[in-house]
Parts: structure tokens; sequence; C-alpha cells
């Protein structure tokens, strides 16, 4: 009916506006953690099960809810329609827009190692995530290679929970971050066959095993994130989760599904340069970023 240009243009259209709503989801609820629960952190970035919980009666962190969940179908409706290459490099957008809102919010100038960290992360996001798509081919995931990553995320799980239960509250965003990021990224990977067993009624004890692990990675995820909002800015959380989301679900099609067997010397190359680009960006946002300096720190406005 058709043309595949036209669909494809629909698809970035629709990766756009999720784009949008990802920073609008990550501003409404970085502002409703910081504003609400910074002051009565006993120690920063340890928001308590209590706290967390009144989140959810908080309309600022509900309506930045409700935009990621927004975010996520108009991101799964463009990947519908159009290649992962087309789609998940316009994600980066988020990044972009979510420092031009949050500075306006906070009243916070960005300086320019703040500027050349955005476009470092944003510029290896989109060359990672070309090589990888361009280099990889689909392979199923058989049973035995969805145990061994249900498996491995199983141990994660484990691992992150008590250690970051024994830190005590003394965890840095970034390290918030890069948990969450490697959660989300067994999320990605798990979701699409978890949906697909269920759907088809293959309700075995690997599926079971598989939706039990998938929720527990979202919800620790999730708390991860929050407690990033509450120990840095909305821009750092989205430029670490663009990056390291992707890396750990491409890592596991390398590494588990064998999807980039037939990557020549050139590809691997140009992935492993881009995955150092972006990660720098990332750091560098860490180290540079204004509201991470005593100066920076501002209330945001109404």
């Amino acid at each position: 009916m058709f043309s595949p240009e036209i669909v494809r243009a629909f698809a970035i259209v629709l990766a756009v506006i999720g784009a949008i709503f990802l920073s609008l989801g990550a501003q409404f609820q970085n502002d409703a953690v910081t504003k609400h629960h910074a002051p009565s952190r006993p120690k920063p970035g340890s928001l308590s099960l209590k706290q967390i919980a009144d989140l959810l009666r908080r309309p600022r962190w509900l309506t930045g809810t409700s935009f990621l969940v927004l975010a996520i179908l108009f991101q799964l409706s463009a990947l519908a329609l159009a290649p992962l290459i087309v789609v998940q490099p316009i994600g980066a957008i988020a990044l972009i827009m979510t420092s031009i809102l949050n500075a306006r919010i906070y009243r916070v100038r960005l300086n320019k190692s703040t500027f050349v960290a955005i476009a470092l992360t944003t510029l290896g996001v989109g060359g990672f995530v070309a090589v990888a798509a361009s280099s990889a081919v689909a392979v199923e995931m058989s049973n035995e290679k969805l145990l061994q990553v249900v498996g491995i995320l199983f141990v994660l799980l484990l691992m992150f929970g008590l250690l970051f239960w024994r830190s005590k509250g003394k965890v840095s965003a970034l390290q918030y971050i890069f948990g969450a990021g490697v959660l989300y990224g067994f999320v990605a990977s798990l979701a699409k066959v978890v949906i697909q067993r269920i759907l088809q009624e293959d309700y075995d004890l690997l599926t079971l095993l598989a939706l039990i692990s998938l929720v527990g990675a979202t919800v620790l995820g999730g708390w991860f994130v929050q407690n990033a909002y509450a120990s840095g800015p909305p821009d750092l959380v989205i430029a670490g989760l663009t990056v390291i989301d992707p890396a750990v679900a491409v890592m596991i099609g390398i590494v588990i599904l064998g999807e980039a067997e037939a990557s020549s010397l050139g590809q691997v190359f140009s992935y492993v340069l881009a995955g150092t680009i972006a990660i720098s960006g990332v750091l560098a946002l860490n180290k540079f970023h204004p509201q991470l300096t005593e100066k920076g720190n501002s209330e945001p406005t109404d």
C-alpha cells in the first residue's frame, strides 16, 4: 500500500516522538525525585523504600512515568516498521533535548566541556549502533541460549542487589546508571523472546524463569534509575543508559547468540572505537557537568 520510503519516514517520525517523550519522562521523574526527596535523604543516592513508595503518589513523577510508557510504545512501533540501524540512533535526540530542558529548568549554563561530552556520546552511540546493526546477523534464541541469558541475569540480579544493599548509600550516580544500563540491556534482549513465547502459549518452566528475571531486572533497574536521578542530573542518566543499554544487548548478541561471527576485522575495530567514544562522552559528562559541581547546584524553577 505504501512505499518503503514512506514507511521508513513514518518510522523515523515515530522514533523522534518517542525520543521527545523519553526526554520529558526523564525530566519529570528527576524533578520529582530531586524536589521532594533530595533534602530528606540521609545520604546522597540512597532513596529508602518509603521514599520510593511516596513517589507513586507524586503527580509529577506519575506524569514522567506516563511519558516513559509512551516513549516505549513509540519506540517499539518504530522498530516494527524500520531497521534497528535507522531507529536506534534517533534515541540520542533524547540526550540533547534533556540537556537543554534541564539547563533551562534549573537555570544552569552548560559549559563547553559539557557540550563536547554530549556530542561525543551522541556520535559514539550513532556509530556504535550503526556498526553493530550492519555487521550482525539475526539469530533466533534457542532454549539453551535463553537459559544462558536467564542464568547470567539471575547472577547479576543477586550480585547487584547484594552490592548496592551493602553499600549503605555510598553509591554515585554513575554507578547506579551502570547497574541500570546492564540490567536494561538484558531486558531489551529478553522482552521480545518472552512476549513471543507467551503469545505462542509456551508456558514452560523456562518461560516462567525468563519472565521472573525480566520483571526482576525491570524493577531493580528502575530503582537504580530513581537513585541516579537523586544523585545526578537527568542528562547524565540518559547519556549513560543510551550507551550501556545497547552495549550490553549487542554483547549478548555477539558472545551468546553469535550474531557477529561474520564481522570483518575493520567492523570489529569500528565497533570498539565507537563504543570507546560513547563511553568517553559519558565519563566526561559525569566529570564536567555543572550540576555535579558545587557551583552548578541549583533548585528547579516552577
